[in-house]
């Protein structure tokens, strides 16, 4: 396998607003990840391809450049949470030529602000955002920490995410542990959670989902299973298997976002950003 089977970010455009027209006008990554995939035919070898040693596949990685890119020519926008739609400009274009012209200005007006640099370059600069950077970073950080910390991190999380009970119960082959917890939702039902994490610089794949399933019968009502990697997209279906219990499955970009929603090993910076006022000083 190599990347010149990999679709480009170039290629992965217009297919992403189809994918979001084809959604209803609206999902979240993973649905476009599918969507795309699907659209596409990508092979599941192609997929499994990693982006260096992070915790993406180089697919998603390349996806991300194209929504940036198509969120820079106002054709799609997202929230806070994940969830990316289209816009009324990217509703009005009708042709895959319209919607790299747009791109190409954008690109253009890039390189004019940094000539220092090739357009390709300073478009996957601002498109793989610095984001990308620190949950890297912050992966290598979690999986290089001593296993005791590692239980130790894993118990505050799940007790700051409001959990009771919480008990490490072993550890799992990968360098990880294994747990179960209580969690009171609403204040009116109480689940027993049984939980794994895995400390990962790779995929989980499907069997590994099958074997938690068949560790939490008869033992909890919900199963979290969370790794420091990702998961492929069988271990995603299994996950969800009709028929059988469903698994919650936190990858490692998931990860980097609940420890800094909890504030856990992880600050964020405002920049202040000051402008004059003409208005104020024509109205004195």
């Amino acid at each position: 396998m190599t990347k010149r089977q990999l679709p480009r970010y170039k290629d992965l455009l217009w297919p992403t607003l189809k994918a979001l027209e084809a959604r209803g006008g609206s999902a979240s990554i993973q649905e476009l990840s599918e969507q795309v995939a699907a659209d596409l035919e990508l092979s599941g070898e192609i997929l499994a391809v990693p982006h260096k040693d992070g915790p993406q596949s180089e697919v998603d990685y390349r996806s991300a450049w194209a929504r940036t890119a198509l969120k820079r020519v106002d054709a799609v926008a997202n929230t806070s949470r994940g969830v990316w739609t289209i816009t009324e400009t990217g509703r009005r274009m009708r042709t895959e030529d319209e919607m790299h012209e747009l791109i190409r200005r954008d690109r253009a007006k890039l390189h004019k602000r940094r000539p220092s640099r090739n357009a390709e370059s300073n478009l996957e600069s601002d498109a793989a955002p610095d984001a990308q950077d620190w949950q890297e970073a912050l992966l290598d950080i979690v999986r290089g920490m001593a296993h005791d910390a590692f239980e130790r991190l894993w118990r505050r999380v799940f007790l700051e995410s409001g959990f009771t009970k919480v008990e490490v119960t072993g550890r799992s082959g990968d360098s990880g542990i294994a747990g179960a917890g209580v969690l009171r939702a609403n204040n009116l039902i109480s689940f027993h959670i049984l939980f794994q994490c895995k400390r990962y610089a790779g995929s989980v794949d499907a069997p590994a989902i099958r074997d938690f399933r068949g560790a939490m019968a008869g033992r909890a009502d919900k199963g979290l299973l969370i790794t420091t990697g990702e998961f492929t997209r069988d271990a995603e279906r299994e996950a969800v298997r009709d028929g059988y219990p469903a698994i919650d499955l936190i990858g490692g970009l998931d990860l980097c976002i609940l420890l800094k929603d909890l504030g856990l090993g992880v600050s964020t910076e405002t920049v202040e950003v000051v402008k004059p006022r003409p208005e104020f000083f024509a109205n004195l």
